[in-house]
């Protein structure tokens, strides 16, 4: 596989990843975005001004618990940078296992009321350090790549670029520019709305989707580190 071709497959499965995670947590556990900070400052307001809302702590902790996620990502290229180990795979395998987490305490706690249990708390919370990860993979080792988990910035730069396009202002890479970015928004959206069917009809089982793409990925870039050993 040519590395135009990597780069475009790795975008969409990312990006599908990430839509798919934040919009079960979000139906799952009490609104919680578990790949999108901003989202959550903003129920934490809401939460705030209406004690209504139920499950604050959850949402305060996921902040915390996104940050660790990074931070553990960051902690573990860096060794893999200076150990030479493969790092993009350890990366994925970190996501997945925190994903797995995820879903095992979504299962423990099950059914989830109106209140959040111990358990349900864990789940969120390694939701959102799966994500942390997630974010820090991304940032640190796919930087080539459109973002795949945030899609504002997606979605301003594919609109620019159309102006340009319709003003006749495009070149080459205007072109290039939005294949690279809008295959990941789109993955984005056809997660978030596969992930809301597949809750309804399954529950946490529904997180065994993105499991299974980043178990690919993982196989995928594990057979490419080795043919890089090799040649080298």
């Amino acid at each position: 596989m040519d590395a135009n071709r990597r780069n475009q497959l790795q975008g969409i499965s990312l990006g599908c990843v990430a839509g798919y995670v934040d919009t079960l947590g979000f139906i799952a556990l009490f609104g919680l975005f578990t790949a999108h900070v901003t989202g959550n400052f903003v129920l934490i307001g809401a939460a705030l001004a209406d004690p209504s809302h139920v499950s604050i702590l959850l949402k305060f902790l996921a902040f915390p618990a996104f940050i660790l996620g990074v931070a553990a990502a960051r902690l573990l290229i860096a060794a893999s940078q200076s150990r030479q180990w493969p790092g993009l795979t350890l990366s994925l395998m970190l996501q997945m296992l925190l994903l797995f987490g995820f879903m095992v305490c979504g299962w423990l706690a099950s059914p989830i009321g109106v209140d959040a249990t111990p358990l349900a708390m864990a789940a969120g919370l390694l939701g959102a350090a799966a994500m942390g990860v997630h974010s820090a993979t991304s940032k640190l080792l796919l930087s080539h790549l459109a973002p795949t988990s945030m899609m504002t910035g997606n979605v301003t730069q594919i609109v620019i670029d159309t102006v340009d396009v319709m003003r006749g202002a495009a070149d080459k890479a205007v072109g290039e520019r939005c294949a690279k970015f809008i295959w990941p928004l789109a993955a984005f959206g056809g997660g978030a709305i596969l992930a809301a069917f597949a809750y309804m009809a399954i529950g946490f089982s529904a997180l065994l989707f993105p499991i299974a793409i980043l178990c690919c990925m993982i196989i995928m870039q594990w057979n490419l580190d080795r043919i890089q050993v090799g040649a080298a």
